[in-house]
């Protein structure tokens, strides 16, 4: 079955070559043109040129009959069997070959005659060929022709569309230029903003500059300024000995009096302290004011260590403290909670430590002492300390009217108020620079009521109810 399918397929290509042969041999004789119908223009239908040829089909067949008569001559026709007619046959056959020296040129004229009718077929066919080319040709040139005859009746539509196309253009790319000068013009104002940012950033950091440069050069005048004005009170200190120490013995008068012995207290001077000075709470509130002076020193020293206010302050910080009270309850509550301390009069506890300290300070102390036993405590600190140590001296502040009616006398071992001014000058005396003086719990804060008066004058008279004067060995 299926050896019959690919034969019946190949006899139909066969058969559709030979078709597609004789197609091309023989055109149609029906004329030349759009074997589908006529061409369509804008939807209408269109005539195309169509040009007669010669039907060559009926000289074929007279051909193809003429061939097979000359194909016939000298052949006999065949017979039924028998004897007869086999002897006829035979006659028959004599007979034509006997002839064919008469019908030889009758013969060679019919097949010249033959092929000169295929000849004169050939050049028909070749004819209608070139009738078809022709014509296909023709109809090109008709095509453009109309195309020509349609753009001149769509002229004015054409050059309405095109002039309406080009105004179309033109806005478009006058928009777009309008969009390019407005980008360009966004970029140019930007990058002129980011170029004054810029310009303004590298002025400020130019400014800023400038001024850190200035400030560091101030500061190191002022540090080498600040190390002549020590270098130069360390001189006159100098000096200052050394006249003194020159000065005849008769010129200084007679000799001190020892001071009198004070009497002890016959109350608890513990218990009055916690009444009147403030809750322990209270007063290490007070002594953290102290701790940036103190945050470079390695090794201080308490003058009146008291509770160990101060002494647990150093302690958190981690410096080397220790401390020396006349109290033996204190020393002992002191000792208690860890702290070092000692039961020890500061003249002669002083007396022995020749340059040992970095730092001392005393809180509420000096005020206990004789006026002329003063500026010996501070020479004595002097001594103790190195040089470039710090002594913080606290007492109260006579200059703050308030202390007289409330604090001062209210302790009966309080001998007299200090003025700043005069602890300066012993101070100095004793060899000490960098004085500076801090006030310290303002009066406003524990009496309300000196609010009511005017800020100078409160300033003036009531201010703060303690001062404390630093200073640094020279």
């Amino acid at each position: 079955m299926a050896d019959d399918s690919a034969r019946i397929a190949e006899l139909s290509a066969i058969v559709q070559a030979v078709r597609d042969r004789v197609r091309a041999r023989y055109p149609e004789p029906n004329g030349l043109g759009d074997p589908a119908g006529h061409p369509e223009v804008n939807g209408a239908p269109q005539p195309s040129i169509r040009v007669p040829v010669a039907d060559l089909m009926p000289v074929v067949h007279a051909r193809d009959a003429a061939q097979a008569k000359v194909a016939a001559i000298g052949s006999v026709n065949p017979r039924a069997g028998g004897i007869v007619n086999r002897a006829i046959q035979f006659v028959k056959k004599t007979i034509a070959r006997g002839l064919q020296w008469f019908v030889r040129d009758q013969i060679l004229f019919n097949r010249e005659t033959v092929s000169a009718i295929e000849a004169v077929i050939e050049a028909l066919n070749d004819h209608n060929r070139a009738l078809v080319s022709l014509a296909a040709h023709a109809n090109e040139q008709v095509e453009d022709v109309r195309a020509l005859k349609d753009l001149r009746s769509h002229w004015a539509e054409l050059r309405a569309d095109w002039d309406r196309k080009v105004a179309a253009n033109e806005i478009q790319f006058l928009r777009s230029a309008a969009d390019l000068q407005g980008a360009f013009q966004h970029r140019v104002t930007l990058m002129e903003s980011n170029f004054r940012e810029l310009a303004k950033s590298q002025h400020t950091n130019y400014l800023g500059a400038l001024d850190r440069a200035n400030i560091d050069i101030q500061k190191q005048l002022w540090s080498d300024l600040e190390k002549i004005r020590q270098e130069y009170d360390r001189l006159i200190h100098t000096e200052l000995r050394l006249i003194r120490q020159r000065a005849p013995a008769s010129v200084q008068g007679p000799a001190a009096t020892a001071p009198p012995v004070v009497p002890p207290l016959e109350f608890d001077y513990g218990r009055f302290a916690e009444r009147f000075r403030g809750p322990e709470e209270y007063v290490r509130r007070n002594v953290e004011f102290y701790k940036p002076l103190f945050a470079d020193c390695e090794n201080v020293l308490d003058i009146g260590c008291g509770r160990g206010e101060f002494l647990t302050l150093m302690r958190e910080q981690g410096i080397a403290a220790r401390g020396v009270d006349l109290s033996a309850e204190s020393v002992a509550q002191c000792r208690l909670i860890g702290l070092n301390a000692e039961v020890a009069d500061l003249f002669s506890y002083l007396s022995q430590r020749e340059q040992e300290f970095d730092g001392i300070f005393s809180s509420q102390v000096v005020e206990h002492l004789a006026p002329r036993r003063l500026p010996e405590m501070i020479r004595l600190c002097a001594a103790s300390l190195r040089r470039g140590g710090l002594l913080a001296i606290e007492t109260p502040n006579p200059e703050c009217l308030a202390i007289f009616t409330t604090h001062f006398y209210l302790d009966p071992t309080h001998t007299r108020p200090i003025p700043h001014p005069l602890m300066a000058f012993y101070m100095e005396e004793a060899g000490f620079g960098q004085i500076v003086v801090h006030e310290l719990s303002p009066a406003v804060e524990s009496m309300p009521e000196l609010a009511l008066l005017p800020e100078p004058f409160r300033k003036r008279f009531f201010g703060g109810l303690d001062y404390a004067i630093v200073g640094r060995r020279l």
